[in-house]
């Protein structure tokens, strides 16, 4: 019996580490580096009151979306090109900000612009593309070893999820074709809600709740099993960069949500990716819903983000 009760001891502490990738000590937070929440709340209300719908049957709306990201990446001070592809006879496009020194190997971080229905979007994804334009202008005033490509994707969302028409495909498997090595991919896939209430934090699997917090007030950093290196250095490096909580969770990809974003498209062609949340549909209430709408976002926290994923593209560059 006491052996038994030592192996699940051992079981669970095995379990443990990983899935959650756990870090025993937090590193000291850089102060050097700030965004301003009011700048994402405004983008976000662009996208989400003044350019929307932005689902794909609207692609003069998606058009519009694109001019507004590619207007913010020029401002950023990015090298800014626009990837079209055509799907049913409809143009659509990635527009891709790029910075460093063109080397065969890069970093992406990516997030899609387009929405599930007719819907606002503020959280999904709003937030993800607010972050990335911030995180353009930071890249900006910054020096890199090697190139950093932003993009921000069409398509994400059904009926082409999962589909080679996927914006993220497309610009992954262009990259496969020229040969370019991608050292890491990051998606932000809804940056904005958070709930300090108990209770409000939801899990695939009921005994996650054992490992992680019940309030929905941290970001997550999700990978599939063997990211567990990479997950410990991107979750580091968040952490440096901003006071804000970070977990992640290292998964099969079979577990609902754990590869539904565009890293989904890099790692199918064997570059490591990982998505960069607030959990979507197991913390906030309104996903692919009318009611997500700006004023339901936390752009402090938000901000956090975006300044703890700077912090992971710093640490990756070098």
């Amino acid at each position: 019996m006491l052996f038994t009760v030592l192996g699940l001891v051992v079981l669970l502490m095995v379990l443990w580490f990983w899935i959650t990738q756990p870090l025993f000590a937090q590193a000291s937070i850089n102060r050097n580096v700030s965004v301003d929440p009011a700048r994402l709340e405004a983008h976000v209300r662009m996208l989400s009151e003044q350019l929307t719908p932005r689902d794909e049957s609207h692609p003069e709306n998606l058009d519009r979306v694109a001019a507004y990201v590619r207007g913010e990446f020029e401002q950023a001070r990015a090298i800014v090109t626009e990837q079209t592809f055509q799907v049913k006879d409809k143009t659509y496009r990635n527009v891709i900000a790029q910075f460093g020194p063109d080397t065969s190997e890069r970093i992406v971080v990516g997030a899609h612009y387009d929405t599930a229905g007719p819907y606002p979007g503020a959280d999904d994804n709003a937030s993800g593309i607010a972050g990335l334009i911030e995180l353009a202008y930071l890249c900006g005033k910054s020096a890199f070893p090697l190139r950093i490509e932003l993009v921000a994707f069409t398509l994400e969302e059904p009926p082409h999820f999962r589909t080679p028409q996927m914006g993220s495909a497309v610009h992954a498997s262009s990259l496969k074709q020229q040969g370019v090595r991608v050292r890491t991919m990051l998606a932000l896939e809804m940056i904005g809600y958070f709930d300090d209430a108990p209770a409000t934090q939801k899990f695939p699997a009921s005994f996650l709740a054992a490992f992680y917090p019940s309030r929905g007030n941290f970001i997550g950093v999700v990978g599939t099993f063997g990211d567990g290196l990479l997950l410990r250095r991107v979750k580091a490096a968040m952490r440096s960069g901003a006071a804000l909580p970070v977990f992640s969770i290292s998964a099969p990809s079979f577990v609902p949500g754990v590869d539904f974003s565009d890293h989904l498209s890099y790692r199918h062609l064997g570059y490591p990716s990982l998505m960069v949340t607030d959990t979507a549909f197991y913390r906030n209430p309104n996903y692919h819903t009318p009611a997500d709408q700006p004023q339901s976002l936390d752009y402090r926290r938000m901000a956090m983000v975006v300044e703890g994923v700077f912090a992971a593209v710093v640490m990756l560059a070098k």
